[in-house]
């Protein structure tokens, strides 16, 4: 039966076009990639800084107050902090007190799955091709994974993607879709740092739009004033918009701090560290780049003046620190995708068939709900991967005295699960960069420095430490400590005299 002879008028026909929409094909692969994101997301519980999150996002929910210093740590003397986080951690505390670890799972997946269905929708904005485009979001979500876990920058990955929606609506479609843009930096300041790179990739799209020419397989379109000026006022509007934050200019000069003088951030933590490239996605990344070159270079397709800026800034930032990758996926995709519009035929709504669809839907909602972890899958997660369960429960047990020394992975969650035991160091790098207990605490488990120097300056009675640190070795040798408890990943040592 065709379209036409089921009728469009009065709320029937209303109704048919509602169904149309959420049964079409668009829909349809929205819902594969939900289910993908589910699946993938399922197994990303537990993140050592994930613990800190949950607890400062308590503290808010609780005391209605926005701490601006430490809490948590007893090595600190109470540093101030830029709660430049906030926003997000009471969001993922809102989740635990939902449900739980079944809530925190669901702020996770419902995220990445928005982040894939978010990447999609703007590979069709930018490519124009509904079916292509099934690629670039599993482009996306492919390098989103790179931080998979219960942060704040899950946000901060659906950020660059509603930005990115909006300067592509406003380039093409309306330019009233820019003014999005300051609310958006308004939020983004409370959730996460990374708005620099919002406010870098709307300079580049600005920048770009005042060039005209054509240079080979290069190329650079200029924009029309009633393009450009509402963009140009939109920006204007989101530098004071990024004030709107509990910290006030010292959230917004936070990222450039962090570039600036952290160097240990970028030398000792392992995701702001170079990239590797024997890494899965290393390799999608270089493969994605050549599909790029050859394209251009084989096809003479046409490179535009504000892709090739965005393509080598996320490169660069993806292969010096390896978690820029996310950036590096959400740019790259539309781009990949619009050189291959052409190859496959796009969508076309007249001969689409609502039935299959349906089905499709159906599956991919059925999958979702059969694989979602149960609260025991999720607490074996818990029990299962760096987190020092057992032995917290022993320290409570017996009623061990501190100060403690920590393993930089138990931080975070001793302040969730013990905070009766304030901690040496977690995951806050730059908090403890600042206060210089950072270097101090790297010097100790390299042996820069005699070990007892450090413990006797600090007066620590317990350390608590990862199984295969090498200072499990060490601290037996120094001959006033011993061992009091073990397991499979931590191990307890209290002074002896």
């Amino acid at each position: 039966m065709s379209r036409a002879s089921l009728g469009t008028g009065g709320k029937s026909g209303l109704t048919l076009r509602i169904l149309e929409k959420f049964f079409s094909f668009p829909a349809m692969i929205a819902g594969l990639l939900a289910m993908v994101a589910v699946i993938v997301a399922r197994t990303h519980l537990n993140d050592p800084d994930m613990w800190w999150h949950l607890k400062m996002g308590q503290v808010i929910w609780t005391s209605h107050t926005i701490p601006l210093t430490d809490l948590f740590s007893w090595t600190t003397n109470h540093h101030a902090i830029i709660p430049q986080e906030w926003l997000a951690e009471l969001s993922i505390f809102a989740a635990y007190h939902l449900n739980g670890y079944t809530g925190l799972m669901l702020w996770l997946g419902l995220l990445a799955a928005l982040v894939a269905i978010g990447g999609y929708g703007l590979c069709v904005l930018y490519s124009g091709n509904a079916k292509v485009s099934l690629l670039g979001g599993i482009i996306v979500l492919l390098f989103i994974t790179i931080g998979l876990t219960i942060r704040p920058q899950m946000l901060s990955y659906l950020l660059v993607t509603i930005e990115l929606l909006l300067i592509q609506l406003g380039r093409t479609r309306n330019p009233r879709w820019f003014y999005g843009l300051p609310p958006l930096f308004a939020l983004w300041i409370n959730c996460h740092a990374s708005y620099l790179l919002g406010l870098i990739i709307a300079a580049v799209y600005l920048a770009c739009s005042y060039f005209s020419f054509e240079a080979g397989s290069l190329a650079a379109r200029r924009w029309e004033r009633s393009r450009r000026n509402p963009l140009i006022v939109a920006l204007l509007l989101a530098v004071p918009a990024l004030l709107l934050n509990p910290a006030g200019y010292r959230a917004v000069l936070y990222p450039l701090d962090t570039m600036l003088n952290m160097p240990l951030l970028f030398r000792y933590v392992d995701e702001w560290t170079p990239l590797k490239m024997t890494d899965a996605r290393a390799i999608a990344m270089m493969a994605i780049l050549l599909c790029i070159f050859l394209l251009v270079m084989v096809r003479h397709s046409t490179l535009f003046l504000e892709e090739l800026v965005l393509l080598s800034l996320s490169t660069w930032l993806a292969v010096s620190h390896q978690r820029m990758l996310f950036i590096f996926g959400m740019l790259a995709a539309p781009i990949l995708m619009r050189l291959l519009a052409d190859l496959w035929e796009n969508y076309d709504p007249e001969k689409d068939r609502m039935m299959p669809n349906a089905v499709m839907l159906g599956i991919a909602l059925a999958v979702m709900i059969a694989i979602f972890p149960s609260r025991q899958d999720l607490e074996k997660q818990v029990d299962s991967q760096m987190t020092p369960v057992r032995a917290v429960q022993f320290m409570k047990a017996h009623h061990l005295v501190g100060p403690m020394l920590n393993d930089y992975v138990f931080g975070g969650y001793l302040i969730w699960a013990a905070p009766e035991y304030p901690v040496f160091i977690d995951g806050r790098t730059d908090l403890y960069e600042w206060s210089g207990t950072f270097d101090q605490f790297i010097q100790w488990t390299t042996l820069q420095n005699p070990p007892n120097e450090l413990l006797d300056k600090y007066g620590v009675n317990v350390c608590l430490l990862y199984s295969r640190s090498p200072m499990v070795r060490v601290l037996p040798l120094l001959g006033n400590w011993k061992v009091v408890y073990s397991d499979d990943r931590s191990v307890i040592f209290t002074r002896t005299h």
